[in-house]
């Protein structure tokens, strides 16, 4: 985050993707990389939403797919080219996520973000760190350190 003109409006840099119709954005700090699809060798016994783990220029990478692991349904109209990963770093862990699309750095200043309603975090919204405002578009902010509760990820020590 930077301060700007006054000192006291802090900006958050974020990378926005979409899946399905849906926008979201993690923080910029928490995104190593962003690469094209490429072939993910499956983990027996892995969660359904792990797709198994990727060979990055000599690291095995965890990759899941977010679609699944918020049970988001499978939209059929999405053009399989624009599909990428999203390499981000999970408390310590290196993780990729499948999205839609990458779409771009979103500058967000503070007054942008909402809160996240009360109604979402009882659900799986525990790891939604507000609601940003881009114009007339909502997007929802990810904090990737609360996507996993305890002992979701323990399958990527095994796979790595």
């Amino acid at each position: 985050m930077e301060t700007s003109r006054g000192g006291m409006e802090q900006i958050h840099h974020m990378v926005g993707f979409t899946v399905g119709s849906e926008e979201y954005c993690v923080d910029i700090l928490k995104v190593q990389e962003i690469i094209r699809m490429m072939e993910i060798t499956k983990i027996p016994n892995a969660p359904e939403y792990a797709e198994g783990v990727i060979n990055l220029r000599g690291k095995v990478i965890p990759v899941i797919d977010f679609r699944k692991r918020f049970n988001l349904p499978e939209e059929c109209d999405g053009d399989a080219d624009s599909r990428r990963i999203v390499v981000v770093d999970i408390a310590g862990a290196t993780i990729g996520l499948i999205v839609d699309r990458v779409s771009h750095v979103i500058k967000l200043e503070n007054d942008k973000v909402s809160p996240t309603p009360d109604a979402v975090k009882n659900g799986s919204g525990g790891c939604f760190s507000g609601i940003g405002r881009l114009g007339e578009k909502l997007i929802i902010l990810l904090d990737v350190e609360s996507m996993f509760g305890e002992g979701e990820l323990d399958w990527t020590a095994e796979a790595a």
